[in-house]
C-alpha cells in the first residue's frame, strides 16, 4: 500500500504561503486560546487571578490581574490581554488585549509575544503587519515558545519575512517538536521522509509520525499507519495499521477511510468485511476521496450487502456535524 498524495514538503510550502489563515486558524470556529501558564507562586496568594481565570470567574480574574499589572507583572498583562481578546466577563475589545499584550511583551513575556504575533497576522487590534509578527514569533521562539518556533518554522519554508530556508525551518520544527508540538512533529517527519532541510531518515520520520500520531495528530495517524502497514522506517504491522486507520477515519479523514475500506475489502490485518469496506467507501467518497477500485468492488457485491452498507453509512454521516 502505498500513500496517494502529493509531496507533504510541497503541501507545507502551499500551507505557509497562505501564513496568516494558516497560523491563526481561521477556518473554523476554534475554542479560545489557553491562557498563560499559571505563575510560579512565591506565595498562597499569586495565582488567585489565574485560578479565578480557570474557574470561569472572569470578573474576579480581571479585578486581581489588574492588581498585579499595577506590580508590572507580565502574566497578569498577558491574562488581560486573554480577557479583553476572548470576551470573558467584558465586552471584547481588540485594543485593549492587544495593549495588554504590549506590554507583557516588553516585560519578556512569551505567550504575550505570540498573542500579539497572531493579533499582527489576524489585523486585530491594529493593521496587519507580518513582518511584525515574524519579528515577534522569532523573540517568542528564542524564549522557548513551541507554538512560536513551528509557525517560524513555517514563515521559512514561505520565504517572504525571510529567504527560504529549510535547515532553518527543519531546526525550528525541531525545537517545537522536542517540546512535544504535535504539528511540528509531522512537519519534520514530512521532512525526513523526503531529505529536505535534513538528511532523509524514513526510521526518523517514522518515530516522529509516531509521536505526533499518539498526540492526536490525524494527518500522522495516516503517516504512521501507512509506514506500519508498508513496514517503512517501522517494524511491518498490518494490524496495528488496520486498528490506526480506524482511529482516523473515525475522526473524519477520507484518506483514512479509504485505507480502511482497502483494508477490510482485501482482509488484510483485519478480516474481511464486504459490508464495512462498502460503508467507509461511502463515507470517504462524501469527504472527497474516489477510488475507482472500490466502486467495482461494490458493484460486485449483492444486493444486500450493498443496502446494510448504504445504511451504516447513512448512519455515520447523520451524526457529523453539518458543513460550514
Amino acid at each position: 500500500m502505498t500513500a496517494r498524495r502529493a509531496s507533504t514538503i510541497v503541501a507545507l510550502c502551499a500551507l505557509a504561503a497562505l501564513v496568516a489563515p494558516a497560523l491563526a486558524q481561521p477556518k473554523k470556529k476554534t475554542p479560545p486560546p489557553a491562557p498563560p501558564p499559571a505563575p510560579a507562586a512565591e506565595n498562597p496568594n499569586a495565582d488567585i487571578a489565574y485560578g479565578a481565570f480557570q474557574r470561569g470567574m472572569f470578573l474576579t480574574a480581571l479585578a486581581e490581574a489588574n492588581k498585579r499589572a499595577q506590580q508590572n507583572d507580565p502574566v497578569a498583562m498577558t491574562l488581560l490581554g486573554e480577557i479583553y481578546a476572548q470576551g470573558l466577563g467584558v465586552p471584547q475589545d481588540d485594543g485593549k488585549a492587544a495593549q495588554w499584550y504590549k506590554m507583557a511583551a516588553a516585560h519578556g513575556d512569551r505567550d504575550a509575544m505570540f498573542a500579539l504575533a497572531m493579533f499582527n497576522l489576524e489585523g486585530r487590534g491594529g493593521p496587519r503587519n507580518r513582518d511584525e509578527a515574524a519579528r515577534l514569533l522569532a523573540s517568542a521562539a528564542k524564549l522557548g515558545h513551541a507554538a512560536a518556533a513551528y509557525d517560524l518554522g513555517l514563515l521559512y519554508l514561505q520565504g517572504q519575512q525571510f529567504p527560504q530556508d529549510f535547515a532553518r525551518a527543519a531546526e525550528l520544527f525541531r525545537q517545537a517538536a522536542d517540546a512535544g508540538n504535535s504539528d511540528a512533529q509531522y512537519a519534520l517527519a514530512t521532512m525526513y521522509e523526503e531529505g529536505r532541510g535534513v538528511p532523509k531518515d524514513v526510521a526518523e520520520a517514522a518515530h516522529l509520525m509516531g509521536l505526533a500520531s499518539v498526540a492526536g495528530n490525524v494527518d500522522a495517524m495516516v503517516e504512521y499507519a501507512i509506514a506500519q502497514f508498508n513496514g517503512t522506517g517501522v517494524a511491518k504491522n498490518e494490524t496495528a495499521a488496520a486498528k490506526l486507520f480506524l482511529i482516523a477515519a473515525r475522526l473524519g479523514s477520507p484518506i483514512a477511510q479509504d485505507r480502511l475500506s482497502r483494508i477490510l475489502m482485501a482482509g488484510r490485518g483485519v478480516p474481511a468485511d464486504p459490508t464495512e469496506a462498502i460503508k467507509w467507501h461511502i463515507v470517504a467518497k462524501a469527504g472527497g476521496d474516489s477510488d475507482p477500485d472500490l466502486d467495482a468492488f461494490a458493484a460486485q457485491q449483492t444486493q444486500a450487502v450493498r443496502d446494510a452498507a448504504e445504511k451504516a453509512a447513512k448512519k455515520w454521516l447523520s451524526t457529523l456535524p453539518p458543513r460550514s
